[in-house]
């Protein structure tokens, strides 16, 4: 007679409350949190399509965990400009007078890991007109 199989246990790769809520809100609540220690500076000329892919799987890769590792990452681009994250006012204030006005996308990436280390990835493009601030 075989032992039971343990059970599957889901970490986020991630300290994000908005993954934690958009999992919350499919009625899935992760076994544990963890953030993924990882440079996310991105490659010289690299895409913005490709960063989000990257970081995404890089973040599922880089928490050693038995079990699933889910991670993610958004990046809004003007072009095949990234745009940084907003950590304080004045990148903020940038980041508005850019996109003031124009077209932009947002790429969300998330990759899976599984127990066996298999990666499943997928990448969402959303395109987005923001209108012009005053």
């Amino acid at each position: 007679m075989s032992a039971p199989a343990s059970p599957l246990r889901l970490t986020l790769a991630s300290a994000s409350p908005r993954r934690r809520e958009l999992l919350a809100r499919l009625g899935v609540v992760p076994d544990a949190i963890v953030a993924a220690d990882i440079d996310e500076t991105p490659h010289q000329a690299e895409l913005p399509r490709d960063y989000a892919q990257r970081m995404a799987r890089e973040k599922a890769l880089a928490v050693t965990v038995e079990g699933y590792v889910l991670a993610g990452d958004t990046v809004v681009a003007a072009g095949r400009r990234i745009l940084p994250k907003a950590e304080d006012e004045a990148t903020a204030r940038a980041c508005l007078e850019l996109l003031s006005g124009r077209r932009h996308r947002v790429l969300s990436a998330i990759a899976l890991r599984a127990p066996d280390g298999t990666l499943r990835e997928r990448l969402s493009e959303t395109a987005v007109k923001f209108k012009r601030l005053s």
